[in-house]
């Protein structure tokens, strides 16, 4: 199965101290064990840059890019002009923040689920996309 992976799950992945670290190192190792594929848009890159340096220090947030980059079980999605069309009228539609439009506008581009730690994307992308339960 593919899924799209939000930024916000792969942040409690990298950081240890994150209060959702160690389910979400489970969740995210039984996916790969079972074969599932992760998507997100290539926009991860610079979220994960900022929100591991803001938590850390920026040569962990480079590293961290780094690392996603070389991860096998992740695709990234390129963002052309349609697909952030696409992620501008969700935005519009649905109350979205910008950069969470993106990841819907793949998944539905797609046809798959999202996988999300972030409450009020889950909450407002559920009526779109199928939107998966990951720990908490």
């Amino acid at each position: 199965m593919f899924i799209v992976v939000d930024a916000s799950v792969w942040v409690a992945r990298l950081v240890s101290e994150d209060i959702f670290y160690e389910p979400i190192k489970k969740w995210l190792s039984e996916r790969l064990e079972a074969e599932d594929q992760f998507l997100a848009p290539s926009l991860l890159l610079a979220e994960i840059g900022g929100a591991i340096s803001r938590r850390t220090t920026p040569s962990l947030g480079l590293k961290a890019v780094e690392q996603l980059q070389n991860l096998p079980g992740l695709q990234l999605v390129e963002m052309e002009h349609s697909l952030i069309q696409e992620a501008a009228q969700l935005a519009a539609e649905l109350g979205l923040r910008g950069a969470d439009s993106v990841y819907v506008a793949v998944a539905a581009r797609l046809n798959v689920p999202l996988a999300t730690l972030d409450a009020d994307q889950r909450e407002k992308s559920v009526y779109r996309i199928t939107v998966l339960d990951v720990p908490s």
